[in-house]
């Protein structure tokens, strides 16, 4: 074991990171910090402090990050109308990054040596912390548990922790959850267990924020969100702070059956992983995103941003937040959005996100009068359309009459 005097673990009060903080304390004999991010996740943090304290950890931390999450990660994100592989939204993808910085904050500030993280040597999480914290402090050192230990079975956890005399819920003593499960203000995960077959539908009882479109309201309901520089400000005429109106979103799409997603998706450990997700908000904002930019965008600029997209996707489902390539492209989207002002009307419906109306009153690109299919009253000249299809007809035109003479 390397020289560790003080380390901060991402803690949760789950099984795993209960068992990870006193294996540290055990292997490395050194003082723990924990450390635990309130992204929305909808569970009490307070018993993750009692844990920690019973464990013998003097200093704690538990912080309400929400609208730094969604505000400084998840919005401009979406700015890019990212999405990975053509349908996930990145709800566990972004919120690392932000655990990345505050473990890292926490480090410098206790004058620890190190942190530590409970992710899985076979997933995704642990190349996006451990970049995370390299590109925001090359000299830290990490832990990362599953990576050392033979504790590589939740049996081999469950005796380990009845051995130390480690607390464990209920819920695991009978079983436990069936699926591993993530959650923030932007999604809710899940993974395992009965998901392991890609050939199985989900189970209806396992989902937990949505309805079934089957089971979703008779009536649609409306919604009018409004864009300032690309970024939602306000529901139905009510401004609300990034987190609020995402939150919002969540309860209200949620009760129409909307974003529910069962992907197989190819991890960047190399294999492929299937998971169920429901991000009912972010459905929404990314349908009205882009309905507010399809009159505020001039044409080449959207489509530049659409041939970058999947390449800005996937520098957030790698870990790459904190590159200076991942930067220098969101300087790019930002820019974009300085026009991206107005209102976007959806209505949703049985799982549907359906855009009835957007409008910008000092942005919009949408002329009524060169559009018409009525008399434009000269507005546009349909005879220039000969041109320039001539034009960029020609070079297949020389090649037709090549193939001729052959």
């Amino acid at each position: 074991m390397s020289n560790v005097n003080k380390v901060v673990l991402a803690y949760s009060g789950g099984l795993d990171t209960s068992v990870i903080l006193k294996w540290l304390q055990d292997e490395y004999k050194c003082e723990v910090v924990t450390y635990t991010a309130d992204l929305g996740q909808g569970e009490e943090l307070e018993p993750a402090r009692a844990k920690a304290k019973a464990a013998g950890v003097k200093e704690i931390f538990i912080d309400d990050v929400r609208e730094e999450f969604v505000r400084d990660f998840v919005f401009p994100m979406f700015r890019a109308n990212t999405v990975y592989e053509g349908e996930y939204l990145l709800g566990t993808s972004i919120a690392r990054p932000l655990i990345a910085k505050r473990l890292i904050e926490v480090a410098r500030d206790t004058k620890a040596d190190a942190i530590s993280h409970g992710a899985t040597g076979k997933g995704n999480d642990q190349v996006r912390f451990e970049l995370g914290a390299y590109a925001l402090n090359p000299n830290i050192q990490i832990i990362a548990p599953w990576r050392e230990w033979d504790l590589l079975s939740r049996e081999k956890l469950m005796a380990y922790a009845e051995k130390h005399g480690i607390p464990v819920d209920m819920k695991h003593k009978q079983g436990g959850s069936p699926y591993s499960m993530d959650a923030n203000l932007l999604h809710i995960s899940y993974e395992g267990r009965h998901l392991e077959n890609p050939a199985a539908e989900a189970e209806d009882s396992m989902w937990r924020w949505s309805v079934s479109p089957e089971k979703a309201p008779d009536a649609a309901e409306y919604l009018d969100i409004e864009y300032v520089n690309g970024d939602p400000v306000s529901l139905n005429g009510v401004a609300m702070k990034a987190h609020e109106l995402l939150a919002q979103l969540n309860q209200i799409g949620g009760k129409h059956g909307v974003g529910r997603l069962d992907l197989v998706e190819n991890r960047y450990v190399g294999m492929k992983s299937r998971g169920c997700y429901e991000t009912p908000g972010g459905t929404i904002l990314l349908k009205a995103h882009r309905a507010i930019e399809s009159i505020t965008l001039d044409r080449e600029v959207a489509h530049l941003k659409d041939d970058l997209m999947p390449r800005y996707a996937s520098m957030i489902y790698n870990g790459y937040w904190w590159s200076p390539e991942r930067i220098a492209l969101q300087t790019l989207i930002d820019h974009t959005q300085k026009t991206v002002n107005g209102w976007v009307r959806v209505k949703l419906y049985k799982g549907n996100v359906i855009v009835t109306g957007r409008d910008s009153k000092t942005n919009s690109l949408f002329d009524p009068n060169i559009a018409t299919f009525e008399d434009d009253k000269g507005a546009y000249d349909q005879k220039d359309a000969g041109g320039f299809i001539k034009l960029n007809a020609l070079r297949m035109r020389i090649a037709a009459n090549l193939r001729d003479k052959k």
